[in-house]
Formats: structure tokens, C-alpha cells, sequence
């Protein structure tokens, strides 16, 4: 009766974590679901590596089979070829292989057909075949071999339009390198070999564009991210005259791997504190070393989870002796913060540039008199994914090109960016609220994944927990 039991168990905790995964929920306490606080996230909320497979497989088949062709059409490619040896993989080539992959083993080359009836066939020309959803044309052991296998099957398909990934502007969409494609000429007959087009814009599209899978997903990996600043921005972890921010950042990073959740840079903390101005254009204005009361820290982290990446920055503040909550003046400068938030997501519109949304949302800082600096991505396969660029930290004008990338629906972005405030507390002295958010633009309005911050996170004997919108 044990093992039954101790067995049903390991099935209910297995089922628990795969609903909590996939409706992108994670496990409140009581009084913290009371206060908005998210708490430490429990074990269930984080899925094992075997449990990640399965949902992993099914959105990456899902994309293949209802989001890639109508991209196809979109963008006119009739077949798109991705091509990559083992170790030197295509930057899209993890987002199109079913897991466990580790590695494009020797060449492999995966073709995508957009039929006549509007359906891609998936195929695979490779040495170890990969299964569901490709249909393996060839396997085999001689590269000589499998060359000439690609140039006939590309001469049957006799396709109009053949995408391959080069490009000048956009590294996503430049995986093919220059042996592999020289390569592919050689197998190409003289009449085909015209066709060959870049695939850039069919590459960022598919890279960019979260499908309604990943949608529902997206707000539980924010909010696990969410959860561990909330842990490592209290008395658990800083002790103020003891703790660095060293301290803090490796708790985090640590915290991340107990969970089973990769960082994709290493977690910065920093903090600002009266009597140490920063120049008015300094976009950043961080310090390093023990935390003080009085401090206000910051944090900057990413993790990616179900082939995922969140990019989040927040704010903490670490009371003084006999403080029992934080000054009303540091509330209303995290309100400025969410103000220029407002400003930036109130001006996204279908079709708008990157370039265009910055010009919008300028106006409105200038409107209400706001100091702020806005640096914007996309996110989603990658931290820094590609899609619009909404102004860069080092440069408030225009960027070419990649500033110039129309915003489409069902985009992801990390809403980044800061505002200056001058403290009467501070005699004057300016505070730096460097806020950065995950949101999905849904092709009407902005919407936050895993919620934003409002309240301050406070280190001390009263916390003032961060709150969901």
C-alpha cells in the first residue's frame, strides 16, 4: 500500500506541475495571493527536464503546422531551407528540432514546402532522422551522398521562390554559412540556382510572432521570474551592512539553477543611494558593494524556460532605523516609472515602426514633463529577439533598420526603459527608476505577462510587496 501510494503521489505531483505549466499559473501561498506578493515558487511550478519535452514538441509542432505557412504565404516563399552542422547550428535551429536535440549531428537539412492547398510539408534530408513532423526523404551515412540527395528533391519541388537564411542587417536570419552555402550551389541545377532568395524577413516573422500556445505559457515563466527577485529583495537574503550586491546576484543565480531554470545572463544588482549623484545622462547610475538602509537596489535578470526567455528589471528599497515604510517620495517616483510605461505601451498600433512608437511615446514624456529613456525589445526564442527595435539605451533617435521593422500582432516584448526623479530627500539629488516588464502586444493593446510593478519591493521589518496588474 506505500508504494502505491508513494507511486500515486509522483502522478499527482507530475499532473499538478503540467496544468500549472501550461495555463501559466504558479502556487500562491494565502496571505500572499491576499497581498498580490508572488512567493517563492514551489517545486511543482518548475516542470523536470523529461516533463519539459512533451509541451516543448507540441507548441514547436503546433508552429510548424498552422503558423509557418500562412508566414510562407505572407512572405512569398515557396521552400524554406535550413541547413546547419553539428555545433555550428543555424540560430532558428533549436525552435524548429523536436527534444531531446543537443545538436545538428553532422549536416542536417530540414526543408520546409509550402503546398498548394496552403499545408507545409516538413522535410528532413539527414543522417539521423528526426520523426514527427518531418518526413525523412533521405537518410544515410555518405555526405557526397546526401548533397546530391538535397539538389534532386529541390529540382522535383521545382519551387518559384527559395528561402535560405543570409542576411546583411539581422543575425537570426544569417545562419547559412558560407561553406554550406557554396555547397548548395555546386548541387543546384543553373536554372534553379536564380531563385535562391533571403529568407530574412520569413526568419524574424517566425522568430518574433508567439503563437497561442506559447501565449497561454509566456505569463508562468514571468512570473516565476518575478517570484525570485521578491525572495532575493528581502530580510530572507540582505541583511543591510552585510550583504553586497554581489551577495544578492549570486543568490539569484543560485536560486535559478536549484530550480532548473537557465539564466541567459548573469543576474546584475546594483544600488543607488543619497549622496552619490549620478550625471544627468547616465543612463544607468548603478553602484556596487554592501547595501545600506536607505539604499535602493535593482535588479537585472533573464531566464528562458520551455524555449521561452523572460528579460525582467525591478526596484527595491531598504529601510532606515525607525522607518515603518518606504517615503511617499520614492512611491511617487516608481508611479513616474509606471506613468512612462503607459506612455510607451498606450502608443503601440499595428504597423506603427519601432522608430515610430519612440517618437510617440517622446512626446508624451514631454508632455508631462518626464525625464525618461526608453529601450525596448522584443523577446521570445531569444532575450534579445528580433522584431522592432523601440529606441537603444546609447541612442534616443532612430535606428536604422531594425528600428524601422513594422510592429505585427501576437509580438512579445520587454517593455525597458527609466525615468529620472529628483528627491526633496535627497536635497535635490535625481533617482534612476530602471523598470523592465514582459509584455505581449495582441495586435489592440499591451498586455503584461506575470504583471508589472507598482509597489516597491522594501527590505526590512515591514515589506511593502511588489504587486500584479
Amino acid at each position: 500500500m506505500k508504494n502505491i501510494l508513494s507511486a500515486l503521489s509522483i502522478v499527482l505531483f507530475s499532473a499538478v506541475a503540467l496544468v500549472l505549466s501550461l495555463f501559466g499559473t504558479i502556487a500562491l501561498s494565502t496571505s500572499a495571493a491576499a497581498s498580490g506578493q508572488i512567493d517563492a515558487p514551489a517545486a511543482a511550478a518548475v516542470l523536470e527536464q523529461r516533463a519539459r519535452v512533451e509541451p516543448e514538441n507540441r507548441m514547436m509542432n503546433q508552429r510548424i503546422e498552422q503558423l509557418l505557412p500562412q508566414l510562407m504565404s505572407e512572405t512569398n516563399i515557396d521552400l524554406w531551407l535550413v541547413m546547419a552542422r553539428e555545433y555550428a547550428e543555424d540560430p532558428v535551429f533549436f525552435s524548429l528540432v523536436p527534444q531531446p536535440v543537443f545538436a545538428a549531428r553532422r549536416t542536417t537539412m530540414l526543408l520546409y514546402h509550402l503546398k498548394d492547398d496552403g499545408t507545409v510539408d516538413a522535410l528532413s534530408v539527414n543522417t539521423y532522422p528526426f520523426g514527427a513532423p518531418y518526413r525523412s526523404v533521405w537518410s544515410g551515412g555518405d555526405l557526397d551522398e546526401q548533397w546530391q540527395a538535397l539538389g534532386e528533391l529541390i529540382t522535383e519541388l521545382d519551387p518559384e521562390r527559395i528561402g535560405i537564411n543570409t542576411s546583411r542587417h539581422w543575425p537570426v536570419a544569417d545562419g547559412l554559412s558560407k561553406g554550406l552555402h557554396t555547397r548548395l550551389i555546386e548541387v543546384l541545377p543553373d536554372n534553379i540556382q536564380p531563385r535562391l532568395v533571403s529568407a530574412e524577413e520569413l526568419v524574424v516573422r517566425w522568430v518574433e510572432t508567439r503563437s497561442k500556445e506559447e501565449r497561454a505559457v509566456y505569463p508562468h515563466v514571468f512570473q516565476l521570474a518575478r517570484s525570485v527577485i521578491a525572495e532575493a529583495f528581502s530580510s530572507k537574503v540582505i541583511t543591510p551592512g552585510v550583504t553586497s550586491t554581489e551577495d544578492v546576484a549570486w543568490f539569484i543565480r543560485q536560486r535559478f539553477h536549484e530550480l532548473d531554470l537557465p539564466v541567459w545572463f548573469m543576474p546584475y544588482v546594483n544600488y543607488q543611494r543619497e549622496g552619490i549623484e549620478c550625471a544627468k545622462d547616465n543612463p544607468f547610475c548603478a553602484n556596487s558593494g554592501v547595501i545600506l538602509p536607505g539604499d535602493v537596489i535593482h535588479t537585472d535578470i533573464g531566464i528562458c524556460y520551455l524555449k521561452l526567455c523572460t528579460d525582467t528589471q525591478e526596484m527595491g528599497y531598504v529601510l532606515k532605523p525607525g522607518e515603518s515604510e518606504i517615503p511617499q517620495e520614492f512611491k511617487e517616483a516608481l508611479a513616474i516609472g509606471n506613468q512612462w510605461q503607459d506612455h510607451l505601451t498606450s502608443s503601440f498600433k499595428t504597423g506603427l515602426t519601432g522608430n515610430e512608437i519612440l517618437a510617440a511615446t517622446q512626446r508624451k514624456d514631454a508632455s508631462a514633463e518626464i525625464d525618461g529613456s526608453t529601450y525596448t525589445h522584443p523577446i521570445g526564442f531569444f532575450g534579445h529577439a528580433p522584431g522592432p527595435t523601440i529606441g537603444m539605451w546609447d541612442n534616443q533617435g532612430e535606428t536604422p533598420v531594425r528600428g524601422d521593422w513594422p510592429l505585427y500582432a501576437n509580438t512579445a516584448y520587454a517593455i525597458e526603459g527609466n525615468i529620472r526623479h529628483e528627491l526633496a530627500l535627497w536635497n535635490g539629488q535625481g533617482l534612476r527608476i530602471k523598470l523592465e516588464q514582459g509584455a505581449i502586444f495582441d495586435g489592440e493593446r499591451v498586455i503584461y505577462l506575470g504583471g508589472r510593478q507598482t509597489q516597491w519591493h522594501v527590505v526590512g521589518p515591514k515589506t511593502a510587496p511588489s504587486s500584479n496588474q
